[in-house]
């Protein structure tokens, strides 16, 4: 036993804490889930065993070079499937396997992939909600005998309690990503301190969604989507606009009976976990400036929280890796996965600071050498692009994909490359061997 005095309790006690939640992170990212053997890659898995081999502690966020004799494939240190993703499909899969006789809902999209939702629906899954909450099967013709999954965004305090009142079982085929949980109970702390709760997050997200309606349980709840709405709400905590031009901004952003007069006097930062890592930061840097300038620098631990971010690891670890790709020098970076996933959405906003940068689904966009239809995040649209692959002796190709997107599909993608350009598969299996 070791007697600690006041002073070094409160260090024994944050080590303690470190230690805790690095074993919390070591097991989520260690654990082995059974992903269908269609969703895996052979190649994909090589180059992810050696940097596995090269940084077990996954501390290099450089990117991995396969040279060919016409293209070089420049990978990124971290992309693909994450802890939350597997544990879903897993669960999915098993709801399958487990209930042949019994109809299986998911309450909307399992993860943003349409190649994952559809061959879940070719499984005879049925979506009682599509991605925006429009109600596609009435949670009426429901009984208590059929399965519900609730997907990884997590889903609304409003819809469990639907189900819990028609009887179903929500919990044995609950994948809500522990990340996201973890997100809601600091809000539910943030709320036993009397702060109102910000959420940086995407209005019409499905986690988003589910996160305020489980927030606003705690405290009152206002949701930012930028730093655009943040510059907005700044000026009401200032006071240079009116509480009837605060309604009217943020009408659909707030949770009930929200007061601006008092509930913005103490806040806490949470966001959704896919949200850009240096967004958020400059957002809850931003509004703890604004409440100095108010409240005075001494008095800033009473009116805003220390909240530590609340991106999951993958997050991080996929933008982190994405800040890697940028060090290189490429021809074109392509990113793939779903366009309504708002992680690879951010990786393709990352990458198309340097490079000219192709947004698809699958091989399937990709037409030609001359032809792929991207999606434009900007525009929020497809759009058929002229200029895919350079005529040149050799180029370099940026890829990576979102959390969301089976191995496999990057496969897919690498292999119709290889056969525009006229490199031998072979190449790529030698260049492979030479990793080990």
């Amino acid at each position: 036993n070791v007697e600690v005095n006041s002073m070094n309790s409160n260090i024994v006690l944050l080590i303690l804490f470190r230690t805790i939640n690095s074993i919390y992170r070591y097991n989520f990212r260690m654990k082995q889930f059974e992903v269908p053997n269609f969703y895996h890659s052979p190649i994909i898995a090589k180059v992810k065993a050696k940097r596995k081999l090269d940084d077990p502690r996954k501390k290099d966020f450089s990117a991995l070079e396969l040279t060919l004799d016409k293209v070089t494939f420049i990978f990124a240190r971290h992309f693909g499937f994450c802890y939350g993703v597997e544990n879903a499909i897993e669960r999915s899969y098993k709801a399958i396997k487990e209930n042949p006789d019994k109809r299986i809902f998911l309450i909307s999209e399992m993860i943003h992939n349409p190649n994952v939702n559809e061959d879940l629906k070719a499984n005879g899954i049925q979506f009682l909600q599509d991605t925006n909450g429009k109600q596609l099967i009435p949670f009426e013709s429901i009984t208590k005998e059929d399965i519900v999954i609730i997907p990884a965004f997590g889903t609304t305090i409003e819809i469990e309690n639907s189900l819990k009142e028609i009887g179903v079982n929500i919990e044995t085929y609950n994948t809500t990503c522990p990340f996201v949980e973890k997100v809601w109970n600091r809000s539910q702390k943030l709320g036993e301190t009397e702060h109102t709760i910000v959420i940086h997050g995407k209005l019409n997200h499905e986690e988003t969604r589910a996160t305020f309606s489980h927030s606003q349980k705690n405290a009152p709840s206002i949701i930012l989507e930028n730093m655009s709405d943040t510059e907005e709400l700044a000026k009401f905590i200032n006071g240079t606009k009116s509480k009837n031009a605060f309604f009217e901004y943020f009408k659909d952003k707030i949770s009930k009976d929200f007061n601006p007069d008092s509930h913005l006097e103490k806040i806490g930062v949470i966001n959704q976990t896919t949200m850009l890592a240096f967004e958020t930061q400059k957002i809850t840097d931003y509004l703890r400036g604004i409440m100095e300038n108010k409240y005075g620098k001494d008095a800033i631990k009473s009116h805003i929280a220390d909240t530590r971010d609340t991106l999951c690891y993958a997050t991080n670890d996929n933008q982190s890796a994405t800040h890697g790709l940028l060090e290189k020098e490429a021809d074109l970076a392509i990113v793939i996965g779903g366009h309504n996933s708002s992680n690879t959405t951010h990786l393709v906003e990352l990458l198309e600071s340097k490079f000219t940068t192709f947004f698809i689904n699958n091989q399937d966009a990709i037409y030609s050498k001359n032809e792929i239809l991207s999606y434009d995040i900007h525009m929020q649209e497809l759009k058929m692009k002229k200029e895919f692959l350079p005529e040149k002796e050799s180029i370099r190709v940026i890829v990576t994909s979102g959390a969301s997107c089976p191995d496999i599909i990057v496969d897919e993608v690498l292999q119709k490359i290889l056969v525009l350009i006229g490199e031998e598969a072979k190449n790529l299996e030698k260049c492979l061997e030479n990793l080990n």
